[in-house]
């Protein structure tokens, strides 16, 4: 009964899908043509900063050259100093907690955990200068990094652990000579590089994505649309449109498909139907980690091991580290598919401090709202990124260890490897209470991915989700959907409407049979 229930269910489906097929209207372009003719030239400059005598003067340090840069762009200065990109946090709305400042300040994460005490080597990825652990680079404006998101020789680059500062090798007079809008290599040197390497943290975001083919991004593709992160990211005043759940909780100011591609970009009406409750993304991004491995697991209660009272590492069979004396054991995967969530715009988060009420299980970092029956609510795909990190046992806490220093004896775990006085010093760095017990806990990080877009031939296909085996959308329950799932009432509702429609069938095809025999009977007599 069952196989025979089976078979109907998948005959329903291959009936909706070819009512779908059949039921379109025309699309006078393709979205993809329109981007093409929308975006194939280069931005052409206003000005040539090259003519400028202010910037003709021999630069000796990076700062001398955002000193020119604001007295003439006069209002900058202060826009850059109210965005998050400077602040490392803003003020959001949380259920439960009402408004508070959220950011890299305070959020806590499942790779490198925190920057409280660890700003200088942190500061690598702050559009400033002078970064210490008091925070002063957030209050004088000579201290914002121009060049760093404006750069357009593609040779500027940050030096690793100071403070934010450059490499001060650089031709400053050259740089400052030649800026324009933001390229994917100014944003992509920070965020293609999360977490401390090329696509460790994000998934879909790696060094690929500076000059993608069509097959890792059909909307970057380097010979194609050739789109930049800010045609899709819009700006204005230094405020950036777009929204990374790790450190964002409210709906707003994000950036969407449907901006460019509408809300029915579909030629099959079915497949328009299904945007109401399944993001583009969905279908779009079968899989990512395209060519690049990104890390899916990280043990912090394995580092610490020396080889001959030396730090070592392990590497696998493409080069990623799978043991780091500094950080712990990793397990590293590429051209993944991507793990499901209903996701309304809106998050919840670990801060610095919080209670964990129930230590049994894995800890949510940033928790995506939503559900089937949230009409605000769409299928996301996702990627987890599931960690042991450590915690204090006795007070209940998730621990910011100090990691960085300069020098051995000062606390940080990577210089000195031991856990109990890393954890001291880095929890009265970021003044918060310490039992003086280290023990681990697993973590999880949701990652919503919306990057590595692929063709339309290489879309998610309808029979991977609408199936009762390994469907993609399994773990996602709260909802009946056809050829995944199995329920007497609408499969008998079902059975009954297809028996009735074939009988109807067979009815009206008997009566024109009979009417068209008659109506020749009539003419031969």
């Amino acid at each position: 009964m069952k196989k025979i229930i089976g078979s109907l269910g998948v005959l329903v489906l291959v009936i909706v899908v070819a009512i779908g097929t059949l039921t379109t209207h025309n699309v006078s372009e393709n979205t993809l043509d329109k981007l093409r003719e929308k975006y194939p030239e280069k931005h052409i400059p206003s000005v040539d900063h090259s003519k400028f005598p202010q910037l003709q003067k021999k630069f000796s340090s990076p700062r001398e050259v955002t000193a020119e840069c604001i007295a003439c762009h006069n209002k900058s200065a202060e826009q850059v100093m109210h965005s998050n990109h400077w602040n490392w946090e803003r003020e959001e709305y949380i259920e439960g907690r009402g408004i508070v400042s959220i950011g890299k300040k305070n959020a806590m994460n499942n790779f490198c955990i925190g920057t409280q005490g660890n700003e200088k080597s942190c500061a690598k990825c702050h559009i400033g200068y002078g970064m210490d652990e008091k925070g002063l680079s957030f209050t004088d404006a000579n201290n914002i990094d121009c060049l760093v998101c404006h750069d357009n020789t593609e040779t500027y680059a940050k030096a690793s652990n100071q403070g934010g500062a450059p490499v001060m090798t650089l031709d400053f007079n050259k740089i400052a000579e030649n800026v324009g809008p933001p390229k994917r290599t100014n944003c992509g040197v920070c965020h293609f590089f999360g977490g401390g390497g090329d696509n460790v943290k994000h998934g879909d975001l790696s060094s690929l994505m500076f000059y993608p083919t069509n097959e890792i991004d059909v909307h970057m593709d380097a010979d194609g649309v050739d789109l930049q992160c800010v045609d899709c990211h819009t700006t204005e005043q230094h405020t950036i449109a777009g929204k990374m759940y790790s450190l964002s909780s409210m709906n707003h100011n994000r950036a969407f498909c449907e901006d460019c591609h509408t809300s029915t970009p579909h030629s099959k009406e079915i497949l328009n139907e299904h945007t109401l409750k399944v993001a583009c993304q969905t279908c779009h991004i079968p899989i990512y980690a395209k060519e690049k491995s990104t890390k899916m697991f990280w043990d912090w209660s394995k580092a610490g091991k020396l080889k001959n009272g030396e730090p070592y590492s392990e590497e696998d069979s493409l080069g990623n580290h799978t043991y780091l004396s500094i950080k712990g054991s990793f397990v590293w995967e590429r051209d993944i598919k991507p793990e499901y969530q209903w996701f309304n715009g809106t998050a919840s988060h670990y801060l610095e401090g919080d209670i964990i009420s129930d230590t049994t299980k894995p800890l949510v970092m940033n928790q995506l709202n939503g559900s089937y029956s949230d009409s605000e609510s769409k299928i996301i795909p996702v990627k987890v990124h599931r960690a042991i990190q450590p915690y204090d046992p006795i007070n209940k806490i998730l621990i910011q260890p100090k990691l960085y220093s300069d020098n051995k004896g000062e606390g940080a775990f990577w210089v000195d490897f031991d856990w109990e006085t890393a954890s001291t010093e880095g929890m009265k760095d970021a003044g918060l209470p310490f039992s003086g017990k280290v023990d681990f806990i697993e973590t999880e990080m949701n990652w919503p991915i919306n990057h590595q877009v692929s063709t339309s031939k290489s879309s998610v296909q309808c029979a991977e989700c609408h199936t009762r085996e390994n469907s993609r959308l399994a773990q996602l329950n709260d909802f009946y959907m056809p050829g995944r799932d199995y329920s007497k009432v609408i499969d008998l509702i079902g059975i009954w409407n297809i028996i009735l429609a074939l009988f109807g069938i067979l009815i009206h095809g008997t009566f024109r049979f009979i009417a068209a025999k008659k109506l020749k009977n009539g003419v031969n007599e």
